[in-house]
């Protein structure tokens, strides 16, 4: 198994697909297939840098939830019922290599 991260972007039309309930219908179902590792919303923070000027932080990501998937086609199937894929919105998968 591998472990990927969907990255959330805030660019969803609001068609009310963001509603709470819809979240716990989409994070029941990832744990009910037994891949759902965690995720949260991302707030406001900083970045830092030990050499300069650090990048503005990154305004488009809105959450972030972690699964284990076979493959990336795998994780790309496990992306639909999420609410701002399907109203619209960006969700960024990328995979989390084991170092």
């Amino acid at each position: 198994m591998n472990d990927y991260i969907f990255l959330m972007h805030n660019d969803a039309r609001d068609n009310g697909l963001s509603r709470d309930d819809n979240w716990a219908e989409y994070i029941t179902k990832l744990q009910q297939a037994g891949v759902f590792q965690g995720g949260s919303a991302i707030g406001d923070g900083i970045c830092l840098s030990k050499s300069g000027t650090p990048p503005a932080v990154t305004q488009q990501l809105s959450g972030f939830i972690r699964v284990q998937a076979e493959s990336l086609s795998r994780a790309k199937e496990l992306v639909h019922g999420n609410p701002v894929f399907e109203a619209g919105g960006t969700v960024e998968i990328r995979e989390l290599p084991k170092t």
